[in-house]
């Protein structure tokens, strides 16, 4: 969430993110400034109500001293009576923070002035391609491959549980282990600490990562012990320092997690959600920084740089988009996606988003620092995939085919898969 003194303070400047981040509405932002307000004098009034009964205090001392004990028991009862009022002041000032704190979660993040400002996929700007983009029309599409050769079988799949949940076999279950750990093993060499995080989470983390209040329709929940499926190892691996202070010198922290992930994708239909375009649940290999604020720049072109490294060893042409306002989401600050060429589907494929979140997420969670000066400061998070496997598995296989119907194993797997052509 946003620092309320900071909204309090640029309160023109949030709303106009709001409004550039597509939401119908910015009152909020008014709503939060006057809670804040009826917030800070009910805690003024404890304030001096206590520094009042402090100094009645030591007056019935020194009354009970002089042995004026009728002056000083007209005070006890005055003293009794504004503890009375404190109580039902400090349950007020309780109840209007918990009000102040349920708006302050419905407030997005502020989008950086490099953001381009939009609303559509066509307001993304290209902020660099890489490779030369397969076009021959001999290429299938990655379903026609694997229906070919029996290596995934989103039948079977969609019997044991449903659409969007498919069985790989042989090679192509070979392959996705090969990725993962090819990603595991290159976030390792790059400083990234290998975590193996639980799969589920309360609601306390999804909301640490912002999935609550904005993105509950895309969780698969479990009602009974209230917890939720994890949409992508971003949410329990940020959660790791939840409501800890770090010490400067810890900064920065590099962790990387492989999991699957469960995404419900309501309202998703049409060709682009066919084969492996867009699942239920997939594979996914997480990278999340906690750093100084002053280097959360820097580290998202760090994060993003590496990202694209792993696409140029796997020799697939990709490009990468700065996202605009409107395509960014609820939490980001900045954030760049990368898309691989799908040259059997003929079109470009989201495999990672690099995103920063600020402090945006560590002021949900209390991930805190203490600073040069020995003060408490926000940390600022990122994240990124690094990568997620379905739709480079598809462009991988789409252009590494031969068109007498085999695979060849990019040569950076090889060493994990033993084998050169599927």
């Amino acid at each position: 969430m946003l620092d309320i003194t900071f909204i309090r303070e640029n309160p023109e400047v949030v709303k106009q993110g709001m409004l550039n981040k597509g939401e119908p509405s910015a009152d909020a932002v008014d709503e939060a400034i006057k809670k804040d307000e009826e917030w800070r004098g009910l805690v003024t009034e404890i304030g001096e109500l206590r520094a009042e009964s402090n100094t009645k205090a030591k007056q019935i001392g020194q009354l009970m001293g002089q042995g004026k004990k009728e002056e000083a028991q007209k005070i006890i009862q005055e003293t009794s009576r504004s503890k009375e009022k404190i109580k039902e002041l400090e349950e007020k000032v309780g109840a209007v923070r918990r009000e102040l704190d349920e708006l302050l979660y419905k407030i997005p993040n502020v989008p950086e002035p490099s953001v381009p400002v939009g609303h559509t996929e066509e307001d993304n700007e290209i902020f660099l391609s890489w490779g030369n983009p397969a076009a021959d029309d001999w290429r299938e599409p990655h379903w026609e491959i694997a229906s070919a050769k029996n290596w995934i079988d989103f039948d079977r799949g969609s019997k044991v549980t449903g659409a969007g949940f498919p069985f790989y076999l042989g090679d192509m279950a070979r392959l996705q282990r090969a990725l993962i750990n090819f990603f595991l093993n290159e976030a390792v060499k790059n400083g990234y600490i290998e975590m193996q995080a639980p799969y589920f989470v309360n609601e306390d983390s999804a909301r640490g990562t912002g999935q609550i209040p904005d993105k509950e329709d895309m969780m698969y929940t479990i009602p009974r012990d209230e917890l939720f499926a994890i949409p992508t190892a971003e949410v329990p691996v940020s959660n790791f320092h939840r409501d800890e202070i770090l010490a400067m010198d810890e900064l920065p922290i590099y962790y990387t997690a492989y999991t699957p992930c469960w995404r419900r994708e309501a309202g998703s239909y049409g060709k682009e959600v066919r084969g492996l375009n867009r699942l239920h649940q997939f594979d996914k290999v997480e990278l999340v920084k906690f750093v100084h604020p002053e280097k959360s720049d820097e580290e998202l072109e760090s994060l993003r740089e590496y990202a694209e490294s792993l696409l140029q060893q796997l020799n697939l042409p990709y490009r990468t988009l700065l996202m605009c306002t409107g395509d960014m989401g609820f939490t980001q600050t900045k954030k760049y996606d990368l898309e691989v060429w799908s040259p059997g589907q003929k079109r470009w494929l989201e495999v990672s988003s690099c995103s920063n979140f600020g402090s945006f997420q560590a002021r949900r969670m209390q991930l805190r620092f203490k600073n040069e000066k020995g003060k408490t400061e926000m940390v600022h998070t990122l994240n990124g995939s690094g990568l997620a496997l379905p739709r480079v598995v598809a462009a991988l296989v789409e252009t590494y085919q031969t068109e007498a119907g085999d695979v060849i194993v990019p040569k950076v797997l090889q060493p994990f898969m033993g084998i050169e052509k599927m």
